[in-house]
């Protein structure tokens, strides 16, 4: 157990590395800072940080820069509309995360809902991932709630959790739910278990993760042309409204939707950070040129 332990401990302390270097990489885009500068910043030598960046994202701290640029989201949103229209279509054509983490959702039922979870029994449990430590919850229908929080915020992340569902019986099951990380971010190494989501949402916000569901790995998509998408052009701010009330981050994609195409290099607004969305962004491209299955 004190391996595991280390070893998560270890993943966490990587991300924080890892999300300075981004944001310190994001404060000086316009002077590109070099591998040597960025390094130092961390608190590590070019040799470690180039290996541990390498390690994290597949690819080397400067091809990652590229991935998280404006001229790459410019390019990722020029063929969007396209794209997620396809993805939309019934047959789903190409790639999506229906197919690659073989998700299957369910929403909860308005009586769930209204009864603030009287009678549903969750487990949950706190884990590492690439992106920092989480929270991730489950009912016998599948994953209910996956929250990212920094290293220290493990009460705020349950509390937020007891307050949406008070009247559930919450068990923690760190073993119980042990897989499930696996599944959701290194799914290259349990390709025959799928992910099941059972979320709560009004029929409107169930609408818009379906969509994201639906839209391909290391691809994004604006707030107006997803809401367009599902058939409600012009309610560009309802999406962002939905995205904000995502339960299931990462596995619902709410960061793939990014601003109008004049500001795709800078998706702000994030739930769980800025720098955490632009390393999902960034880590999914840098996936998806790898031919890495996730």
């Amino acid at each position: 157990m004190t391996d595991i332990t280390n070893e998560a401990e270890s993943a966490d302390a990587d991300y924080i590395r890892i999300k300075s270097a981004i944001r310190y990489i994001e404060d000086r885009r316009l002077e590109q800072p070099g591998l040597e500068e960025v390094a130092e910043a961390v608190g590590l030598s070019p040799f470690h940080f180039q290996r541990l960046f390498t390690r994290w994202a597949g690819v080397s701290p400067k091809r990652f820069l590229g991935f998280v640029t404006h001229a790459h989201a410019r390019s990722m949103l020029e063929n969007s509309a396209s794209v997620l229209d396809a993805a939309l279509d019934a047959g789903l054509s190409g790639p999506s995360r229906l197919h690659d983490l073989f998700v299957s959702f369910e929403a909860m039922t308005p009586g769930d809902v209204a009864r603030r979870g009287e009678g549903l029994v969750i487990r949950y449990g706190m884990y590492s991932s690439p992106f920092g430590p989480c929270l991730i919850a489950a009912t016998d229908r599948g994953i209910c709630r996956l929250t990212f929080f920094d290293p220290g915020d493990e009460e705020s992340a349950l509390h937020e959790l007891i307050a949406l569902w008070p009247a559930a019986r919450l068990i923690k099951d760190q073993d119980g739910l042990s897989s499930v990380p696996e599944r959701i971010f290194y799914k290259a190494q349990s390709t025959a278990l799928g992910i099941k989501l059972h979320a709560s949402g009004t029929n409107f916000q169930i609408k818009v993760w379906e969509a994201l569901l639906r839209i391909p790995m290391g691809r994004l998509v604006t707030y107006g042309e997803l809401a367009e998408a599902i058939g409600h052009p012009g309610a560009a701010r309802a999406v962002g409204n939905a995205l904000n009330k995502n339960p299931i981050a990462f596995v619902i994609p709410c960061h793939a939707v990014v601003p109008a195409l004049r500001r795709a290099g800078n998706p702000d607004g994030y739930r769980w950070g800025t720098e955490r969305r632009k390393a999902m962004i960034g880590w999914e491209a840098a996936q998806v040129e790898e031919g890495v299955s996730l």
